[in-house]
C-alpha cells in the first residue's frame, strides 16, 4: 500500500479567487476549534473497470497539531502513525516499518492543512460542487502537474466530514466514509509515538 493516498487526507482551504459557499462554510465549521478527531472508518478501492478491488476498515485519530494515526484492522491489520516529525508506515504481518520524514511526506496535501495547520492554496484549486443528498462536496485539483492525484472530492454533512474521495493518476478511485465521528474527546498521547521492535525491519526513505 503507498503512503501518499493514505495521507491525502482530509481537509483543504478553498483559494480566495474563488467565493465562500456551503462547502466552504462546512469546512470552515469542521475546522473551527478542531483539536483532536477520532473515527471510524471505511475505505473501497475501485480500479480502472470501476469495480471494488477492496474494502478497508480501521480508526483515525488526530491530534493537532502534527499527530495522527490511521489503524487498519480489516482486511490485513496495518498503521500509519504521524508523531509530528516523522511519519511511520507500520506493517505487523511483514514485521516491517518505513519511516518517512514528515515535512516531506505530508508536503503539498490535504493531511498536512488539518494536521500541520498548514496553507495549501498555492498547491491546489478548490471549487464548490454543490449539495447532494444532504452532503456538501468541494473539489480539490492539484496545481502540480507530477501529483499522484488528479482530483480530491470532500463531502461535509452537519458539518462534519463524512466523505472523500480520491482519484489517483493511475485511475484507482478509493472511496471513505467517516463515521460515530468525535470531537475534541481526550486520546492518549502514548497513542502517537512509535515504539521500535528490535526484530523488525525499518526502512528509511529520504
Amino acid at each position: 500500500m503507498s503512503l501518499r493516498p493514505w495521507l491525502l487526507v482530509l481537509c483543504v482551504t478553498i483559494s480566495p479567487l474563488v467565493a465562500a459557499g456551503d462547502g466552504r462554510d462546512a469546512l470552515d465549521a469542521f475546522l473551527d476549534g478542531l483539536t483532536t478527531l477520532q473515527s471510524r472508518f471505511e475505505q473501497a478501492v475501485l480500479d480502472t473497470e470501476n469495480s471494488t478491488s477492496g474494502l478497508l476498515r480501521g480508526e483515525f485519530l488526530l491530534d493537532r497539531p502534527g499527530k495522527f494515526r490511521w489503524d487498519y484492522a480489516a482486511p490485513n491489520k496495518q498503521v500509519i502513525l504521524a508523531d509530528g516529525r516523522d511519519v511511520w508506515i507500520i506493517d505487523e504481518d511483514l514485521k516491517q516499518v518505513t519511516r518517512h520524514y514528515q515535512s516531506w511526506a505530508l508536503k503539498g496535501t490535504p493531511a498536512a492543512f488539518l494536521a500541520m495547520q498548514a496553507s495549501i492554496e498555492d498547491d491546489f484549486e478548490v471549487v464548490e460542487k454543490g449539495e447532494r443528498s444532504g452532503t456538501q462536496w468541494l473539489e480539490l485539483t492539484p496545481r502540480d502537474p507530477e501529483s499522484d492525484l488528479n482530483r480530491v472530492l470532500l463531502g461535509f454533512a452537519d458539518q462534519e466530514l463524512r466523505q472523500m474521495e480520491l482519484n489517483d493518476k493511475f485511475g484507482q478511485i478509493s472511496r471513505f466514509r467517516f463515521f460515530d465521528v468525535q470531537r475534541n474527546v481526550p486520546i492518549d498521547p502514548a497513542l502517537f509515538v512509535f515504539e521500535g521492535k528490535d526484530d523488525w525491519d525499518v526502512l528509511q526513505v529520504e
